[in-house]
């Protein structure tokens, strides 16, 4: 950072010294065009009109160059001196405050303008009923039911039986925390006692079990679903997810959800990508969203 700010200084002074040697050359020069102007009047003739309309030419012309080259050198003093002393932070400029780019309403505002003449209606509309429990339609209800034991159901001032008149209903939402549990696939394998007495042969039958969806790997179907659905659609990235598995008791590598991930992508979403692909390109328009 000192490097920085030093750099900025030796910039800007530059610049500054350049202003001043820019001022100094432009004096210098006008004094010495009138010195010579004045030296040529004084030995020879008078000048004609034609040639003092050329030198007054040339003189405006100058001027002008000189102006630019000024104001250049000051624009550049001023740009240093913001990049040296001005504020660091991406705030707005208060100039760029002042611009009717998006105040286009306040612009064309006209408070003295009169007003149309126009009908107000105005009307009430009945609150609609039941939006809650339009939401919780489509989740499941788990109902708790806190009623009296037997003993309590008597009336404490005559001793009668009470009655079930009317119930109270209150409603909650309940989430219930990510689990992970081990699901242990135990395979049985059956043989024929009388064919291991008798026989030459014996026959071994296989109970049928679903394969792996990563062989030899800890990953199941809904665990590498979860993975992926955390990464692309949550924008969950994988080491938060490791934080998240470590605090559920489950010591999961960020490599090795990656690995699962690319393994599911290759052998299983691949075949369902090669599908939409080849029904795709039988199409003769197609119309895609890159937002998306």
């Amino acid at each position: 950072m000192v490097r920085v700010a030093l750099k900025s200084v030796r910039s800007g002074s530059e610049i500054w010294h350049k202003l001043i040697f820019t001022m100094a050359i432009y004096n210098r020069r006008r004094v010495f065009y009138y010195n010579e102007k004045m030296e040529k009047r004084t030995d020879s003739n008078p000048p004609t009109i034609e040639a003092l309309r050329e030198e007054r030419d040339a003189l405006k012309r100058e001027n002008a160059e000189l102006i630019l080259k000024l104001k250049w050198f000051e624009e550049q003093l001023r740009l240093g001196k913001e990049r040296q002393f001005g504020v660091s932070s991406e705030k707005t400029n208060s100039v760029q405050l002042t611009l009717s780019l998006f105040n286009e309403a306040e612009s064309d505002a006209d408070p003295q303008a009169p007003e149309p003449t126009v009908e107000t209606i105005t009307y009430k509309r009945k609150k609609k009923q039941g939006q809650r429990q339009e939401k919780l339609e489509n989740l499941p209800v788990e109902v708790i039911n806190y009623t009296l034991s037997a003993h309590e159901q008597t009336c404490t001032c005559c001793g009668g039986d009470l009655h079930d008149m009317s119930t109270e209903i209150r409603e909650e939402l309940k989430i219930i925390p990510p689990q992970v549990k081990v699901i242990r696939h135990v395979r049985h394998t059956y043989a024929c006692r009388h064919c291991e007495r008798q026989a030459t042969q014996t026959p071994i039958i296989t109970a049928p079990a679903p394969k792996a969806v990563f062989p030899k790997s800890l990953a199941s179907p809904s665990a590498m679903a979860s993975i992926m659905c955390q990464k692309y659609l949550d924008a969950q990235p994988l080491y938060r997810q490791e934080q998240q598995l470590k605090r559920l008791g489950v010591a999961l590598s960020r490599q090795t959800m990656a690995n699962w991930m690319i393994y599911g992508a290759s052998h299983w979403l691949q075949l369902i990508y090669d599908r939409m692909k080849a029904k795709l390109v039988k199409q003769d328009l197609l119309h895609a969203d890159e937002l998306c």
